[in-house]
C-alpha cells in the first residue's frame, strides 16, 4: 500500500465583488422636460431660469431643445435631488420625467 498524502490545496483567486447598479448611490439622474401643447415658450424659459437660476441664454437653449427635438434634461444630479426638480417642474405645469444617465 502507498503511503498517504494531504491534498493539495486548491488555488484560490480574488474576486472583485459584483456591485448592484440599482444600489449604487451614485448613479447620476437627469430631468428631462417634454414638449407641451400648452406652455408658451417664454413661459418655459421663464421657469427654467427660476428654478435652477440658469441664465437667460442657457434656460432659451435648453426650451429650444424641448420645442424642436420634443425634450430636454434640464438638470442632473442623485436621484432624491431629480425626485424634487421633477416635483418643482410639474408644480410649474410643465410635463416633466426623470431617467438614469
Amino acid at each position: 500500500m502507498e503511503p498517504m498524502t494531504a491534498p493539495l490545496p486548491a488555488p484560490t483567486r480574488q474576486v472583485d465583488p459584483v456591485i448592484d447598479e440599482d444600489a449604487a448611490g451614485d448613479t447620476p439622474w437627469q430631468a428631462i422636460v417634454w414638449n407641451d401643447p400648452v406652455n408658451l415658450m417664454s413661459y418655459v424659459t421663464y421657469v427654467l431660469q427660476k428654478l435652477f437660476g440658469y441664465p437667460e441664454s442657457k434656460a432659451t437653449a435648453l426650451m429650444l431643445d424641448v420645442h424642436h427635438k420634443g425634450k430636454a434634461a434640464v438638470s442632473s444630479g442623485d436621484k432624491d435631488k431629480i425626485e424634487g426638480d421633477v416635483a418643482k417642474l410639474h408644480a410649474a405645469g410643465l410635463w416633466a420625467t426623470m431617467q438614469r444617465t
